[in-house]
């Protein structure tokens, strides 16, 4: 089992930037695909990102792409979400998780998730 803790979220006002950090215990931890999911109120938790182990893959939702941007430091067991251009949409809490597949999109797939971080962005 690995463990996780997210950081880096915060208020900010739309056009901002914020960094989200996932720090992993655990010497299994690059072995594991690691996705970002996000969950607002009254919404079902979404895919944001997701990085392959070898960082060589990586995928985003729609909404996302050419604003974030996920990666990972093996050395430091840990992945980031580098957000940008932010909008009051993105709003939500933001959680990491690790897969043992092949990157996916699903939140079924993932396996161990931290307690998220909450992103606010105003208008």
């Amino acid at each position: 089992q690995v463990q996780l803790v997210e950081s880096g979220g915060g208020l900010v006002q739309a056009g901002g930037s914020l960094r989200l950090s996932c720090a992993a215990s655990g010497r299994t931890f690059n072995t594991y695909a690691v996705g970002w999911f996000r969950q607002a109120p009254g919404k079902e938790r979404e895919f944001v990102a997701v990085i392959s182990r070898s960082r060589s893959i990586t995928y985003y939702a729609d909404s996302v792409k050419g604003r974030f941007t996920i990666s990972r430091d093996i050395a430091e067991n840990t992945v980031y979400l580098q957000m940008n251009s932010l909008k009051p949409e993105d709003t939500a809490v933001y959680y990491c998780a690790t897969s043992d597949s092949v990157v996916r999109r699903t939140a079924g797939f993932y396996s161990d998730w931290g307690q998220g971080t909450q992103v606010t962005v105003s208008i």
